[in-house]
């Protein structure tokens, strides 16, 4: 009989119910190295965190800035509106 086969999702499943490490891997029939070997496989690095982050940041930055814009044309609108009607009729 030949080893198990485990798709990547499976195995990135294992530590998601709060399991041990020993506890998953003995009712896997699969050695606590293997488990680690596959939660390190499908956890992302360093670097590919920090990239998604820096991505989410700048998007973040952008859409802060649109708003920033529209609020201060919104802004300067009602400074027209209020020097036009603070003026006296005449």
């Amino acid at each position: 009989m030949g080893t198990a086969r485990f798709t990547p999702e499976f195995q990135g499943r294992g530590r998601q119910r709060g399991y041990s490490v020993a506890d998953v891997a003995s009712r896997l029939g699969v050695s606590a190295h293997s488990l680690y070997k596959w939660v390190k496989a499908v956890t992302p690095d360093q670097s590919e965190r920090q990239s998604k982050e820096l991505l989410e940041a700048k998007c973040e930055i952008l859409r802060l800035r649109a708003q920033m814009r529209r609020i201060e044309e919104e802004r300067d609108l009602l400074k027209k509106a209020a020097r036009y009607f603070a003026r006296d009729p005449e």
